[in-house]
Order: structure tokens, then sequence, then C-alpha cells
């Protein structure tokens, strides 16, 4: 029997319904408009919000039963969770994921670049190069630019899956308003795709000044055997201000069965490649990676699978001058209580032909040799209290340096956990040395199904910057939110608000 009093969250639970008649399908169409009031405080630039009453909304429209499409006008994303601080201790650029839902929705359609085979240790992912990155619209720095609207088409069409995509922004001060399109088409042959895509940005308005980026690219992921993985991608880009080699290709065999796994790939990316839609960490290389290992489950007290393995990665500049060599011996244990400990130790070799500062420290023209090593145990994530601690050292360019890193999760109940996450950095340079700490706390407490509440705050030393961010989200109809948030950013060390923001967010879904 069904309890009528509280809802069905298992269908398998659920009771029958008989005797409708004369039904029809609705439109498939959603609207949901939203009304949103804010009040700011502070005028450092870190959040970027216009005091008062706004408002826009989402349009959700099925085309066909395979195709959707999506529209946004007077696009607001301040409901989403700010992004966690981090430190950035390497000369190359760090990749921060999406979070903001529309561009979350159905983003695997427009993906490609370095994907990662799931369980297949590949040297590379998405956060090396990925020819989309959504957070290059409406964003500078982090700071959000207004989106004016825009629409996006995702589904199958026949045997294709078809990803398309167009925004416009803004102009602020006097940056120009740009335009972004986005168009991905796939198909699949078996477990194998083949692909192509086209993402163009340009200036557009009062302040045009006929700038523009352009990529193309085609790939092609082919499986075989069922152990075998053969991906590859070839892309240019087009740039009205640069001039050089504007490619970018890879070729990657993966292979794992029950014991063995190994890949290889090599990589080329030109001087000039330039995707301003993606993300690209290390531009004017080739690179060539190899790994192999094994992943047997041998017959131990306490032990499921052990891992040992090796990699190495060789990178070189266009002349094929060597930049890069890491070459690494590793170890990870799987145990039977669902926690892991993986073991490290790497030979790296860098070949440095510009300087660079960090934290105020030159690191000057040269070749380096280093030597870290690095220790992780994760416990079992499905406890109730579960952790992760990363301990590291060995040496920094011309110096040292010691790491530790972890957090942990409490679910002290269904309703209410909590997390805590930390990170300490200690560098000893010849000319100097630094320390750096970045630390973080999380609640999250689910009243019902219905009522959301959380709080994160962020310390991060490098900065000085003390960052909190408390939400409140009641569903008061079905896709319907009532959004409560607040965000600060503090300079710690005096005490004085950089940013203060307070915003009442109201979305109501209608469907015809």
């Amino acid at each position: 029997p069904v309890d009528r009093r509280d809802p069905v969250h298992r269908m398998s639970k659920a009771g029958y319904l008989e005797g409708l008649r004369g039904m029809r399908p609705g439109r498939n169409l959603t609207v949901k408009p939203f009304v949103l009031g804010t009040t700011a405080a502070g005028s450092q630039g870190f959040i970027a919000e216009d005091e008062g009453l706004d408002w826009g909304g989402d349009v959700k429209f099925g085309l066909t039963p395979g195709l959707t499409l999506d529209a946004t006008f007077r696009t607001d994303f301040s409901q989403v969770e700010v992004d966690q601080e981090r430190v950035n201790l390497t000369r190359f650029p760090l990749f921060f994921e999406e979070k903001r839902d529309f561009f979350v929705e159905n983003s695997g359609s427009f993906v490609l670049g370095d994907v990662s085979e799931r369980n297949y240790r590949q040297g590379s992912s998405t956060r090396n190069f990925t020819l989309f990155h959504s957070r290059r619209i409406g964003l500078e720095s982090g700071v959000p630019i207004p989106i004016v609207g825009g629409g996006r088409i995702t589904g199958r069409a026949g045997p294709l899956e078809v990803g398309a995509l167009n925004i416009q922004t803004e102009a602020v001060d006097s940056a120009p308003a740009e335009n972004f399109s986005v168009l991905r088409l796939r198909s699949n042959l078996g477990a194998s795709d083949f692909g192509v895509m086209f993402l163009n940005r340009e200036s557009t308005g009062e302040f045009d000044s006929g700038d523009y980026n352009r990529a193309f690219a085609v790939d092609a992921n082919l499986r075989f055997f069922d152990n075998l993985v053969v991906s590859s991608y070839l892309a240019r880009t087009e740039d009205a201000n640069l001039s050089g080699d504007q490619n970018a290709a890879r070729v990657q065999l993966s292979w794992r069965d029950q014991i063995w796994d190994a890949s290889a790939f090599v990589k080329h990316v030109g001087d000039a490649f330039n995707p301003e839609l993606g993300f690209v960490r290390r531009r004017a290389i080739r690179h060539g990676y190899a790994t192999f290992g094994a992943h047997p489950r041998p017959n131990w007290p306490l032990v499921y699978e052990i891992n040992p393995y090796g990699e190495i990665h060789y990178v070189t500049n266009l002349d094929n001058l060597l930049q890069t060599r890491t070459a690494t011996m590793g170890f990870g244990v799987q145990f039977v209580d669902g926690s892991t400990l993986s073991l490290r130790y790497e030979n790296n070799f860098e070949r440095l032909d510009d300087s660079f500062t960090i934290y105020d420290l030159d690191i000057p023209v040269g070749d380096y040799a280093e030597n870290t090593a690095s220790a992780s145990y994760t416990s079992n994530q499905a406890r109730p209290l579960s952790a992760r601690i990363t301990v590291s050292g060995g040496d920094y360019w011309s110096g040292s340096i010691g790491s530790v890193s972890g957090n942990a999760l409490w679910r002290a109940s269904y309703r209410l956990n909590f997390s805590v996450d930390a990170s300490h950095n200690n560098v000893s340079l010849p000319n100097g040395d630094f320390a750096t700490d970045v630390f973080g706390g999380r609640i999250r407490y689910f009243y019902n199904t219905r009522l959301y509440a959380g709080a994160y705050v962020q310390y991060n030393s490098a900065t000085d910057h003390l960052v909190t961010n408390i939400r409140l989200n009641w569903i008061h109809a079905p896709l319907s939110d009532l959004f409560l948030v607040y965000t600060e950013r503090r300079a710690a060390g005096n005490n004085v608000v950089l940013d203060r923001v307070i915003t009442a967010k109201v979305t109501k879904s209608l469907a015809f």
C-alpha cells in the first residue's frame, strides 16, 4: 500500500493509475521567468552586480522527440556557488570547471579535446585542452559579463548527435559586445563516433573593432575488441590578430584488459593556436606520452587490487628542442574496505627559455632537474565519515617544496553534512621563501526535498581574501525556486569588505 501522506520517491513503491482516457500530450513547452533583486557594497570589481530589480527568463521547447531548444534572455547566474579558491604554483593557467546551470546542462554535446576515458590512464584531459570551454562566455577573469540572451539546441536528429549554441553579451565599459557561436555534430557507428565542430567569437555593437576568432575541428574515437580505444582530433583556429602555426592535433591509442593497461599519444599544438572559446594549457609544443602498468587482484589480506605503473611525458618546442621530460613510477593499492593508497615518484627536467615571477620571486632562464615524491590516501567515500590526505615534497626549480593537502566529509545524517578542505605549500628558493595556505569549510542542510541551505567559507593566503557564500533554495512549486544568496569577499588582513552582494531571485516554471 502507498502512504498518501508522503511523496513517493521510488516508483517501484507507487500504485497504478487506471481508467485514464482522452489524454493528449502537451506542447512540451516550458517558460521560466525570473525576478531578481540585488543590493551590493564594495567597489573592488571582484563581483560584478547591478543593484536594484532585474528580470529575465528561460524557455525550453521540444522541437522533436529527440531535439530540445533552450533559450535564455537577460541571463542571470547569481544563485551559482562561487569558485573554489586555488593556488597556482606553475607557469601555466589553471582550469576552472563550469558551474552555471544553463551551460552545464547537456554540456556533453559540445566536448572535443583531450577527453579522458574512464579507468584508462591517458596522460591528459580537458584540463589540458578542450576546444570549447563555456566559462569563456560571460566571464572575464572570474567576473560576470552581462549576457543579453541566446539559445541552444541539443539532442539527436536521425543518426546525428547535435549541439548548437549562440550567445550574445553586452558591452562593458569600452570593451565591445560579443557574439559566441558553437556547432557540434557527431555520429555514432557502434561503439565508435566521428564528429566535426565549429566555433566563432566576434565583436559586435557600438565598439565593434572587427575582431574575431574562429576554430574548426574534426575528431574520431574508435573502439575495438572491447579493450582498445583509438582517439584523435585535428583542429585549427583563425584569429585576426595572430599569425603562425594555428593547428593542433593528437592521436592516442589506449588498451586496458583484466590485467594490463597501456596508453600512448603524440600531440602537436602550434604557437598561434588560440581557441578563444576553449582552454589550452600549453602552446608551441610537440608532446609525446607513454604509460604501461598492470592492475592484478592478488589474494592478499585486506587488498583488493594493486596497480604498479610507469609513465613518461616528453615535450619539445616546435624546433624539436626538449622543454619538459617527466618520468614517473607509481604504485596504487585498492583495499577491500574501499579505501585507496597512491605512491608516486617523479624525475623531471625543465628547460625555461623565458623567466617568470611567482610570488614576487624571479625564476631565471635555465635548465632544471627536479625529483619529487608524493603519497595519497583516500578512505571509503561511502562511509558517513571519509577523508583524503596527500603529502608531497622535493625539488622546485632551483629550490625545494613541501606540500600537504586534504579534505574530510562527515554525513551527520541524510539531511546534514559538513566538509572541510585545506592545502599548505612551503617553498624555499635561493632568492627567498614563501608559504601558501587555502582553507575551506562547507555546510549543507536539506530540510526536506524542497528546502536546502548551504554555506561555504574560504580563505586564500596568497590573496589574503576571505570569501563567504551562503545560499538558501526553496522549491515553492515544481521546477520553481526562491533563491537567497549572500556573497562576500573580505581582505582578511585589515578586515575590509571588498565586495558584498545580497541577492533574492524568484523563478516560476509555466508548462504548456
